[in-house]
């Protein structure tokens, strides 16, 4: 504690663990699956909670248009109706951009399975010292303690000089909508943290990600005279063998952040549909996958480097030489990103984590595309630190330590007095 002036130290102490339990279970409670109404009805509960912290707060409703039809919007994988978005900033001595920025989204995926989870993924659970619930990690937790920071700050009655900011953004699980649109408003910063789950880690990179869509053509026959035919299912196996050659050379040379991850630039064939009745030869295979675009690649140099190896294995077949697999892009686009060689931020993070009894985290990449492109292509620098393990987002087993939460919290209080100063 030798290091903490005494405003800090009143900060750190402000950070209340009830609060923080009540405040994440309410968000869980909420399923706010990217879509549905629930996603909208998130983020006005977030905004009410901004406004009780004094926060000056910008509610504003999406333009869904714009970002169906903009050439710098994401994609998007779901159906939308209304989206909206939230800023929350804390008043300061002084106005203009803020010196920090926490984003955090609050749509998740769905819950999968019902018979996997221990319960209803929605009713938030505490057991083991850590609460169970569909998004506790990814990333509700991480918005929670975004929150809880502000609310240290107010507590302890300390006045900044430059304003920190939480940014509510929907979308990210399909794309990115909520932070496009935030930063298409205008709302930046000079630095910016994304808590999604790191584990403990400080995460400064990510890959990219992609999907697409590709259809096999084949030809129907009789199932009993099945050498008549072409089927499309054994072509598939052809394509995807190939496919899986063409991820192994693509791992070659990964980044050493990410600490001997086997796939940071992952292909997986997420959905395949084909045929239409059970005796017929199939003619036709529709897949749908997820493609690793590596740091520092853009993502056109990426979909060429994937069409042309596709264009090679069908040259390769005597059938799909005459009827290659047609490909298409669909859904979300996430080029990779990272912050700057040599940033300040990192080190601050860091000091911030290891004051609030964290530890000294290691820095690591990540395989998963996220929101951190989007600020980064903004010009604000940017990593994630948060709590929870992403190994358990999207899963059954999806849960948070309260600790965790709770050292996240007092880490971002800690790091919005010294970046935005104190008056």
């Amino acid at each position: 504690m030798a290091d903490l002036t005494d405003a800090e130290v009143r900060v750190l102490d402000a950070v209340d663990e009830e609060w923080v339990v009540d405040r994440l279970c309410r968000l869980i409670a909420v399923p706010s699956i990217g879509g549905t109404p629930a996603e909208s009805e998130v983020q006005h509960l977030l905004a009410g909670w901004l406004e009780e912290l004094g926060c000056d707060v910008d509610t504003w409703q999406i333009d869904l248009t714009a970002a169906a039809t903009d050439p710098d919007a994401p994609g998007q994988e779901v159906v939308r109706t209304e989206a909206w978005g939230v800023v929350g900033t804390v008043p300061a001595a002084e106005d203009g951009v803020p010196a920090l920025v926490l984003s955090g989204h609050t749509d998740v995926v769905p819950p999968g399975d019902l018979s996997l989870w221990d319960g209803d993924p929605f009713v938030p659970r505490l057991g083991g010292g850590a609460i169970h619930g569909r998004g506790a990690c990814d990333m509700k937790a991480g918005v929670i303690s975004s929150l809880a920071a502000l609310a240290a700050v107010r507590t302890a009655g300390v006045r900044l000089v430059r304003p920190v900011a939480l940014h509510g953004v929907v979308g990210e699980e399909d794309g990115g909508l909520g932070a496009w649109a935030t930063l298409r408003r205008g709302h930046v910063g000079d630095l910016c943290v994304i808590p999604e789950p790191t584990a403990g880690s400080v995460v400064t990179a990510n890959a990219g990600a992609l999907t697409f869509r590709l259809q096999v053509t084949g030809h129907a026959a009789h199932a009993a005279m099945r050498d008549r035919g072409v089927s499309a299912v054994e072509l598939f196996a052809v394509v995807h063998a190939g496919l899986q050659e063409f991820e192994a050379e693509r791992q070659q040379d990964a980044d050493p952040r990410f600490d001997g991850a086997r796939f940071p630039y992952g292909l997986s064939i997420g959905r395949v549909q084909a045929g239409d009745w059970a005796s017929s030869v199939p003619d036709r295979l529709v897949a749908e996958g997820r493609y690793g675009v590596r740091l520092g690649e853009h993502i056109g140099a990426a979909q060429r480097a994937f069409e042309t190896r596709l264009t090679e294995i069908c040259a390769g077949h005597p059938w799909l030489a005459e009827h290659p697999v047609r490909i298409s892009w669909t859904g979300g686009a996430f080029a990779s990103a990272q912050l700057p060689d040599g940033h300040p931020l990192l080190g601050a993070v860091r000091e911030a984590v290891a004051l609030a009894g964290g530890g000294t985290p290691p820095e690591r990449a990540i395989a998963a595309g996220s929101d951190l492109r989007q600020y980064v292509a903004a010009g604000v620098p940017t990593l994630h630190y948060g709590p929870g393990d992403l190994h358990l987002a999207h899963g059954p087993m999806e849960k948070v330590p309260v600790a965790e939460v709770i050292t996240a919290a007092r880490a971002f209080a800690l790091l919005t007095l010294r970046s935005c100063g104190v008056r």
